[in-house]
C-alpha cells in the first residue's frame, strides 16, 4: 500500500505548531503584563488600536481546530481559501499545509497588527510554505474588497463583531457549496454572524463542530 505524507508532519512545520502552541498557551500571562484594557474601554477603541493592544498575545485556534481545518481543506480541494485573522499563523499553516498537500490551490490571509503580519511571514518562510500564503496587511475590510477571485472556503477568526461584515463583502464571490468556517462560538460578539448563517433564508446550512471554544461549519446553498 502506499504511504502518503502529511506536510503538517514535516519536522520543520510540526516544530513551529508546537512552538506557537506552546506560547500560546501562555496568552494569560502575556496578557496580565501587558497595560490593562478594561471591557468598557475595548467598546471606543477602534480595530487597529485594539490588535496594536493585544499585539503579543496569539489568540489562536485550538490544535483540534486546526487538525479539522486541515482535514476539511483536503476534503474539498478549494482553488482559492481565504482567512480572516492571521494573528501568529498558526491556523494559516494547517489551511496552507493542506492547500501543498492538496497539489493546488493558495491561501489568502489577512492580519491588522504589523508585528503579528510580519512574525508570520517570518514563520511561513521557514517553514517553507509561503510560496502558497499571500499575507493582506491592515483593514480586512479594505484588503480584501479588492479581491477578484472566487473565495472556494472561507476561515474566519479575527475581531468576531467584524466576521459579518467581512461575510458580507465576500459574500458576491463565494458560490454554493462553499464551506465557510468561523471560530470560538461561545463568544458573544460573534451573536450578529450566528444569527446570519444559522438563518437558512440567508442562503446557507450551518452546524457547530464542538472542539474548544466551537466551530461553525456552514454550507453555502
Amino acid at each position: 500500500m502506499p504511504t502518503h505524507s502529511c506536510t503538517l508532519e514535516e519536522p520543520r512545520v510540526s516544530t513551529a505548531l508546537t512552538r506557537m502552541f506552546e506560547a500560546a498557551a501562555r496568552d494569560d500571562e502575556t496578557e496580565a503584563r501587558l497595560p490593562g484594557i478594561r471591557p468598557d474601554e475595548r467598546a471606543a477603541l477602534t480595530a487597529q488600536e485594539l490588535a496594536d493592544a493585544v499585539r503579543e498575545i496569539y489568540m489562536p485556534i485550538s490544535a483540534d481546530g486546526g487538525r479539522l481545518l486541515y482535514n476539511l481543506v483536503r476534503a474539498t480541494k478549494p482553488t482559492s481559501v481565504v482567512e480572516f485573522g492571521t494573528s501568529y499563523g498558526i491556523s494559516t499553516l494547517h489551511l496552507a499545509a493542506a492547500v501543498r498537500d492538496n497539489g493546488t490551490g493558495r491561501v489568502v490571509t489577512t492580519e491588522m497588527s504589523r508585528s503579528k503580519a510580519a512574525s508570520a511571514r517570518e514563520t511561513f518562510a521557514a517553514t517553507g510554505l509561503d510560496d502558497v500564503i499571500t499575507v493582506l496587511e491592515g483593514d480586512a475590510l479594505r484588503t480584501l474588497a479588492d479581491l477578484r477571485q472566487p473565495v472556494d472556503f472561507l476561515f474566519l477568526d479575527g475581531w468576531k463583531n467584524l466576521c459579518l461584515p467581512v461575510l458580507r463583502l465576500l459574500e458576491p464571490h463565494i458560490a454554493p457549496g462553499t464551506l465557510v468556517v468561523a471560530d470560538d462560538v461561545d463568544l458573544p460578539d460573534l451573536g450578529p454572524y450566528l444569527d446570519h448563517v444559522r438563518d437558512t433564508a440567508n442562503g446557507y446550512h450551518s452546524v457547530t463542530f464542538p472542539v474548544e471554544d466551537g466551530l461553525e461549519i456552514s454550507c453555502r446553498l
